[in-house]
Formats: C-alpha cells, structure tokens, sequence
C-alpha cells in the first residue's frame, strides 16, 4: 500500500482496523474523536458513541470478554470517568485484545485540566505505548492488540495532542489481520470481582507484572540511540522528536514502551553516558520513577524545563545553553482573538439574559463555556463534565440565594447531560433540591465536531453514511442495518424523575427566554427545569437576508449580544457584516428602539 499522510489519529485507526478490531467505542472528546470516525469508516468493524467513557469501557470490556478485538477511545479526563471499570478490568484480564487510547492535551488547548494518563496505566499496572509519530502510532495500533492477548491485559495506548492531530507519512500494509471471534467460557473467579476472587486475581496480576518487565527489558518497542556520549536524555512520545531537533548530537534512551519501564536496559544506559536527564512535560512520570530506580538523574544546566504545558525545542534548547537558530519575534501589538460563540447560535441569548438577571451561574463543559467570557461574563463556575446540576443543587445547600440575593441556575447541554448530568439532576431531585437548571438542546455534540448522542438519536455508523454518501456500498460501515438511533424525550426523563416544573423554550426567542427565566427564578419550594431548544449553526445552516440598520441610537444593545456579524463604525454606530450574518433575528430583538429590522417587516 502506498505512503499515506495521516494523522496520528487516523493511523492509530488504520492500525487498528489492520489488527481485526470488530468493534469500537467512545465518546468524542478533542484530542481523540477523529480516531473513531475514521475506524467507523471502514467494513468489517462496529462502532459508537456511548453516552460517557465509563459507558464506553463497560461496553469494550463486554466485547473483548466476549471474543472480539476491540478498541475504546477518550480524552485524558475520561478516563477519569472511566477509571471505576479501567482499573477492576486490569484485575480480571481480557479474552480477545483490548486496547484503552488515551489522548492528553498538555497546554489545555480542549481541556480544563492537564494530566498525565500514562499515571494511570502505572496504577492499574497494564502496559501502556507510547508513539512519537503517526507511523509508530500506526504500528503500536496493531502491536496492542497481539500485546493485550500475550499478557490476558487491557493496554494503554497514550497519545498527545501533538501526536493525534500532526500528519506525518505512513506506510500502511493495507492488509487486514485474520483474527477471528476468541472462544468464549464462563470464568467467574477471573471476571466476577467478589472480594475472593479479586484476591486470586491481583496474585495474577502481580504474575503478569513481573512476565511484563522482563518483556520491557528486551522490547523493541525501547530503543537505545548511541551518539555523543556526554548527554543522555530518557524521552517518549511527540517530545523524542523535539530533542532529536533541539540537541541532535545527544543520546537517548526511546521509551515506545512507557510502562512498566525497563530498570536494567535504564541503569545500563545511564551509565554509558556522562549524564542523564529526562525530558517529559506536564508531569514527572518518567522522573520519578526512574529515580527510584537508583539512575541518577541530571538537571539541565542551564534553566528547568517548564512545568506545565507543551515543551517544544527552543525550550529543550533553552534549558540546555544551545544557541537558538535565528527567527523573527512575533508581533507583540496584534488585536487578541478569543473564541466566541458562532453567528446564529442558540447559546447566546441564554447568556445574555443570565448577564442581566445577574444569575449565579454553574456551567458545564461545552462551547457554552464561552459564557464565561466577554461580554457576557455569565458563568461562575466550569468543573468537569456533568457538575453544572450538582453544583447549583450544593450552592442551594449552602442558602446561596437567601445570602447573595441572586439566583443560581445550573446550565448543561443535551450531549453532556446524557453523559454525567442525568445522575446529577437524580440526585437533586432525590433531596427535595429545588431551584433553576436549564438544559441547551442544540440537537449535537458541538465542541467536537457535531457528533450524534443520545438526545439527538444520530449513532456513529448514521453520522458515517451521511457525512459519506457517496462511499461505495463495500466500504460503508458493516452494521449499518442495524436499527437506527433512539433520540432521548428530555421531557419525559425529566418528568419521571421527578422535577416539578418542566418547560421547553424556543432559545431563539428572548422574550419566551426571558418569561421562562423570571418566572423559574421566582420561586424557591420547587425544581424548574427549562430545556433551551434550538440547532446549532453547524447542523442547522438555513440563513435568510441580513436586517437592515436605520437610524441607530449608538446605545450598543446590539453590541452586547457578542455576535461577530456586528460590529461599530467609525461614527460608533453599529454595523452588520454581510457575510457572517445569517439571519438569525437575535439582533432585531436586542435593540430597544428598533432601528434593525429585516426588509420584509
């Protein structure tokens, strides 16, 4: 097959897909989504989006169990959520390969956490790979899954942003592995996690420990790379290219293999060189555990590297008194641009109203976090997926609006109240909470690229056949005749949980938006649940003629609503930009005088 370039997401897939992967699971979270929707793509293979990354595990674990390869995929804060099952199924072992992608975002460039997951992998003591670029990301794809199935353990395949989204060239086989449907037979002792027979299973695990570094010390997955003998620097993943540009005539030490760590091969290297260090980022995994390991460590002589975020060669360089190539500084006066919410979108009048009702808002993780930002300055908080419910439910606890004179509001969207929020509104309405939580049905999983969830009904396999429609019939997904999705009735979950008050706004519509709001916030002995619906813009693309502006005040009520179709002109009044403008009547409604009107009213 010829040279492709590739992501490292979309070679991890082809990997993937070459091993005999039958069926992959997920949940889309940016750096890791690409990988399934390109798996999906492929015949022979089943995959969705669950409703969360434990969901997602559980389903994994129960295929692998059950016989067929299977890979599962999230961010590194899913597999927080993912961590009850991740670490019990480290106990139990697998039938056929499974394999965990963990993809981290040092810099926090999607994320509201830096972490390292490959902490993890060393905690539930399963091997993790950890590939520099989207060949090895390719190879160590298929090499998990035969890995998997030698040690009966679920392995780790940790990736960055910096490897899952950069193309660099593949060369893939293009052949597909035979790897049937493994034999099935009930084990209770091995899959049961009664307290005595998780104590025979950790005795197999600490077994397949100790087979697991004696497979570390000969891998070739490590790679020792003997150069100028007076540095040495212990490196793994998207940071080994970076010290091969940054000090090319250093040693190093190549971990593929980043758990367990190989101590002899370690020790043995450490003494080859004059002196030793360790490059890694956002975390002293390496550090640490080398430390302990006896190897004596260096610091770089001339500055630390950073603590947190991205390390890329000019830091490496830096750190080790080399002289910088020459460059061009940026330009220090350019205009900053933050992120904000599309033309049209439902989110924004929300904010806007939250803004003036001076609302203590709890939010959730979604584009809707942008209104936390200028200018609506409307969200207080933004924890981790699912918290908004649960949050405003505690500031009720704590008589927040007696004492503030504010109201609180738990704002969630559809995608992330099927993930964690559903347990979150449980639970308050278990307590007898009352108060004001909104739900934004914008009909998608947005901030990752309009995925399908189960609010919306769009399964992975429809979403392929549409965003495909051309695809021959051979390379459509094998499964698509299976039923299609089931959409979830928001009103009638809420309803039978229990909430006392249920209601279903138009979110284009500021003034419903705003009778909903008051008369929700007006009242303290019962729960009100408002569901804000209306398409996102990236799914919804209809637009009508711009609105016409005439005889402007210049009081800037237009301006306020963020939208980046309008702007002021020279004279301060405001302004519609023609070709971001879709239509959407929310300035038309924000202005207090009516100077904005469409031609046709």
């Amino acid at each position: 097959m010829a040279k492709q370039l590739l992501s490292g997401n979309e070679a991890i897939a082809q990997g993937a897909w070459e091993a005999g992967v039958r069926v992959g699971t997920g949940y889309p979270g940016t750096p890791s989504t690409e990988t399934l929707e390109n798996l999906v793509r492929h015949k022979d293979v089943y995959c969705e989006w669950s409703p969360n990354e434990k969901v997602a595990l559980e389903v994994g674990i129960g295929s692998a169990m059950a016989g067929a390869r299977t890979l599962v995929t999230m961010k590194h804060v899913g597999v927080n959520v993912a961590a009850d099952p991740f670490m019990s199924v480290a106990n139990t072992g697998v039938n056929a390969g499974l394999v965990v992608l963990a993809a981290d975002d040092p810099s926090c460039y999607s994320s509201q956490n830096e972490q390292d997951s490959r902490t993890y992998a060393a905690f539930a003591r399963i091997p993790c790979l950890d590939p520099a670029d989207s060949q090895e990301a390719y190879e160590f794809s298929r090499k998990a899954f035969a890995l998997s199935e030698r040690f009966d353990t679920p392995v780790m395949l940790h990736e960055t942003m910096r490897i899952a989204h950069t193309r660099t060239m593949v060369e893939p086989a293009g052949v597909r592995e035979d790897a049937p449907f493994r034999d099935y037979a009930s084990a209770p002792q091995k899959y049961v996690m009664m307290p005595a027979f998780a104590v025979g299973r950790i005795q197999a695990t600490n077994a397949r420990e100790d087979a697991l570094v004696q497979f570390a010390e000969k891998s070739e997955l490590n790679r020792v790379e003997m150069r100028d003998t007076s540095i040495g620097v212990i490196v793994a993943g998207a940071l080994y290219n970076h010290v091969r540009e940054a000090l090319p005539n250093a040693s190093t030490f190549k971990l593929g293999l980043t758990w367990p760590l190989p101590p002899e091969r370690l020790r043995q290297f450490a003494a080859s060189v004059d002196k030793v260090y360790v490059v890694e980022e956002a975390c002293r995994y390496f550090r640490d555990a080398i430390a302990a390991m006896g190897v004596d460590l260096s610091e770089p002589p001339a500055a630390p590297l950073p603590r947190s975020g991205e390390i890329f060669p000019s830091h490496i360089r830096a750190s080790f008194g080399a002289e910088l190539p020459s460059h061009e500084q940026a330009a220090q006066d350019l205009p900053p641009r933050p992120p904000a919410f599309c033309a049209g979108c439902p989110h924004r009048l929300v904010f806007c109203e939250l803004r003036r009702m001076h609302a203590i808002v709890c939010g959730d993780i979604g584009c809707y976090t942008l209104g936390a930002v200028a200018p609506y300055k409307a969200v207080d908080s933004v924890i981790d997926m699912g918290a908004s419910f649960s949050m405003a439910h505690g500031m009720e606890l704590a008589a927040a609006p007696e004492r503030t004179g504010r109201p609180v509001v738990g704002v969630i969207g559809d995608s992330t109240f099927a993930h964690s929020g559903i347990t979150s509104l449980l639970g308050t309405v278990y307590n007898g909470g009352t108060g004001t939580l909104c739900i934004l049905d914008n009909r998608t999983t947005a901030m990752t690229g309009t995925q399908g969830n189960p609010v919306n009904g769009l399964t992975l396999t429809e979403q392929a056949a549409r965003v495909s429609p051309l695809m021959d019939a051979a390379q459509k997904p094998s499964m698509l005749d299976r039923p299609a999705g089931k959409p979830l009735d928001l009103v009638a979950l809420c309803r039978a949980i229990g909430v006392d008050e249920v209601s279903v706004v138009d979110a284009q519509d500021l003034k419903a938006i705003r009778r909903a709001l008051k008369a929700a916030t007006s009242h303290t002995d019962r729960l009100s649940v408002i569901i804000f619906k209306s398409p996102c813009r990236l799914v919804d693309r209809t637009s009508r003629p711009s609105p016409r502006i005439t005889d402007c005040r210049k009081c800037g009520s237009c301006i306020q609503i963020g939208c980046p179709a309008l702007g002021k002109a020279t004279d301060g009044s405001a302004e519609i930009d023609p070709t971001q403008c879709i239509g959407c009547n929310q300035c038309v409604q924000r202005c207090p005088f009516g100077c904005i009107a469409f031609e046709e009213e």
